[in-house]
């Protein structure tokens, strides 16, 4: 029960980890990114890569950062015109460009096959109950500092300037406001932090696969963030938190229901999760901790 309670709340916190992400794409600058498990695969790859050609584990996940970086430049790039949902349409055609990637180029992912034997820093000297919690700590410090430095930047001049461009793209540019340069740097950190939080799920689970990064995370992030409340860096951290505690008791109660298959327990628990969406789109539509939108200073 120990080693089953550690684990849900690590995959909480690399949840919480991609909703910090995608709360500030889309809570901040206003881009809808549906790619979001694509930049969580490159991180997983990246580091899983780096890591099994004999670098160390801080150099795997400086690597994953990397190369979060670059795709999430190379997609604003090639995006620069899309607005909305076009925009959506095309980074969920990239999370699914990527996957297959990793699914077909079997010389770099090993396919359908994954990558097994990823590093797991330590287990093998301290144990896997004793990694399962050192591992827990690490996750939430990370989460801990990732909501302490983003909420930071939600109340600097750099996060107003966002929130500008998302309020009103032309008329931040009307004001001066460098909108290319903000949207660069915005998608790069965001697409940087799930690529860290794929690393992080990469070497807590020594073994990754295509089957990982399905478009049902994607999902599941914008669950939590609408939940948690878009545009709140804490809102997305709760509502992070409260859709791994949903999935996880969507699971027992789909198990307990009398003559329902594994299959249709499977289907069962994806047709609540899309309840909870559409009820919480309906009761809470702002969310639980609703955005706060600072008062002009009096000039």
């Amino acid at each position: 029960m120990l080693s089953y309670l550690l684990f849900t709340l690590t995959i909480g916190g690399i949840y919480a980890m991609l909703a910090l992400s995608l709360n500030l794409i889309w809570g901040g600058v206003g881009m809808v990114n549906l790619g979001l498990a694509g930049f969580f695969a490159v991180g997983a790859y990246a580091t899983a890569i780096v890591t099994g050609a004999g670098a160390p584990v801080i150099v795997g996940l400086g690597s994953a950062l990397l190369a979060g970086v670059i795709v999430g430049l190379l997609v604003t790039y090639g995006t620069l015109r899309l607005r909305g949902d076009y925009l959506a349409i095309v980074t969920l055609g990239l999370a699914e460009v990527i996957r297959l990637i990793a699914l077909n180029e079997r010389w770099l992912t090993h396919g359908a096959d994954g990558m097994s034997g990823i590093v797991a820093p330590l287990r093998s000297m301290v144990g896997s109950q004793a990694f399962n919690l050192g591992y827990l700590v690490f996750v939430s410090t990370v989460v801990i500092l990732l909501w302490l430095l983003l909420r930071r930047l939600d109340h600097s001049p750099f996060g107003r300037a966002i929130k500008a461009v998302r309020e009103d793209q032309e008329l931040a540019a009307f004001a001066g406001k460098p909108v290319l340069r903000l949207k660069l740097q915005t998608f790069a950190v965001s697409a940087a932090v799930a690529s860290l939080a794929g690393a992080l799920y990469s070497h807590f689970q020594s073994y990754i696969s295509p089957d990982h990064f399905q478009p049902l995370i994607t999902i599941y992030i914008f669950l939590a963030v609408s939940a948690g409340g878009v545009g709140r860096p804490a809102g997305a951290v709760i509502g992070a938190y409260a859709v791994v505690a949903f999935l996880e008791g969507t699971r027992f109660v789909a198990e307990l229901l009398p003559g329902v298959d594994p299959l249709q327990a499977a289907a069962l628990r994806e047709m609540l999760v899309g309840a909870a969406l559409l009820l919480v789109l309906h009761l809470r539509p702002q969310g639980l901790l609703p955005e706060r939108i600072q008062p002009a200073r009096k000039t």
